[in-house]
C-alpha cells in the first residue's frame, strides 16, 4: 500500500470518528471511539511497516541490478582485453623473426628468413581462424568479399570477373576483416 493510500485511509477514519453521533450521556461512547481509534492506528502502523518492507526489497533489487550491470560491463571489458592480448601474443614471434632476418647482411639469408617468417605468419593467422579470401584473376567478382577499385575491358576474361588483385582480403567466420582490392573486367 502506498503512502497516498494510507493518507486517504487516515482521512476516512477521521471523518468516521467526527461524523459519529456524540453520546454525551453515556461514558461508553468515548471508550468505543478510543478502541476504534486505536484499532485504526494499529492497522495504519501495520500497513506502514509493510510499505517500509516493500520499499526495502525494492531498493535491494535495484542495488543488485546495478551491481550486475557493473559486473557484466567489467567482464565484457576483460574479455576484450584478453582476446586482444592473445592475438598480439600470437603475432609477436613473427616480429621476432623479422628482427632476426633484418640482422643478416647476406641478401640470400635475408630473403630466406623473410620467406620463413611469411609462412609462420600465415600459419599464425590460420591458427587464429583467419582465412585468405580467394580472388585469383578469372574468379567471379563478389561485392560481399571484393572491393573493385578499377575497371578494364578484356575480351579474354568473362563479364564481372577479377582481372587483377592489388591487395589480398581476409575473413574470420562470417566477418570480413579486409576486402580484397581488385580490378574488375568487363
Amino acid at each position: 500500500m502506498t503512502q497516498e493510500e494510507l493518507n486517504e485511509l487516515n482521512e476516512e477514519i477521521e471523518k468516521e470518528v467526527s461524523s459519529e453521533p456524540a453520546e454525551e450521556t453515556t461514558k461508553e461512547a468515548p471508550k468505543k471511539e478510543k478502541k476504534e481509534s486505536k484499532k485504526h492506528k494499529k492497522e495504519i502502523e501495520e500497513l506502514n511497516a509493510k510499505l517500509a518492507e516493500q520499499e526495502d526489497k525494492y531498493l535491494r533489487v535495484v542495488a543488485e541490478y546495478d551491481n550486475f550491470r557493473r559486473r557484466a560491463r567489467e567482464e565484457k571489458d576483460a574479455c576484450y582485453r584478453d582476446a586482444y592480448a592473445d592475438a598480439i601474443k600470437e603475432i609477436l614471434p613473427v616480429i621476432d623473426n623479422l628482427e632476426r632476418a633484418a640482422a643478416f647482411k647476406d641478401n640470400d639469408k635475408v630473403s630466406e628468413g623473410v620467406a620463413l617468417t611469411l609462412n609462420q605468419f600465415k600459419a599464425t593467422l590460420e591458427k587464429m581462424g583467419v582465412e585468405e579470401i580467394a580472388a585469383e584473376p578469372g574468379t567471379p567478382f563478389d561485392p560481399n568479399f571484393h572491393n573493385a577499385v578499377m575497371h578494364c575491358e578484356d575480351e579474354s576474361l568473362g563479364e564481372s570477373v577479377v582481372a587483377e588483385v592489388f591487395q589480398k582480403g581476409y575473413i574470420k567466420g562470417d566477418k570480413v576483416i579486409r576486402y580484397t582490392m581488385c580490378k574488375v573486367a568487363n
